[in-house]
């Protein structure tokens, strides 16, 4: 049995309304992270602009400690909604199949609402980013049936965590 590599991930809450206080999707993805045995190598939560979302996001896909960002929020269709907008241009790779699985598992728990939905997910410098809706339920969602799996690196057939290591070796 192979042993488990552990990661350092970042989580970014995107709300224009959401305070520490009030960041129940930001907290529920920290608990799970280190549930998984993984470690926080940070938190925020920035408003919904492209430029803001960006800036944090490129510093974290720069930080060689980083290894994983999962972000919650703004990925719905209302005005201020701009995650996607903002994280795609910044992946070397689009992991298609990432918001495909999650809408297919989604649709199952919400119905059709799950169209609306535009989580995605890529790779930036050898950093695997998951950007989920905003909502708990859509965290919990992405988290137990993808993203655990995928930063797991006793997982098989494969997962994302020998890509993720390669900065170490850097």
């Amino acid at each position: 049995m192979t042993e488990q590599t552990y990661l350092n991930i970042a989580v970014l809450t995107i709300s224009d309304t959401r305070s520490e206080e009030t960041d129940t999707s930001g907290h529920y993805l920290v608990e799970a992270v280190t549930d998984a045995g993984h470690r926080i190598a940070d938190k925020q939560i920035v408003v919904d602009d492209v430029y803001k979302i960006r800036a944090v996001t490129s510093a974290w896909i720069a930080d060689e400690n980083i290894h994983a960002i999962v972000t919650t929020g703004g990925t719905g269709f209302s005005g201020r909604d701009s995650t996607p907008e903002a994280m795609s241009v910044l992946f070397d790779k689009h992991v298609e199949g990432f918001g495909e699985v999650f809408r297919a598992i989604s649709l199952e728990e919400i119905g059709v609402s799950t169209i609306q939905s535009r989580a995605l997910a890529g790779l930036a410098n050898n950093t695997v980013i998951f950007c989920v809706p905003g909502s708990t339920g859509a965290c919990k969602t992405a988290w137990n049936n993808i993203i655990e799996k995928q930063l797991n690196s006793a997982y098989r057939p494969c997962n994302f965590v020998g890509h993720l290591t390669e900065k170490w070796t850097k």
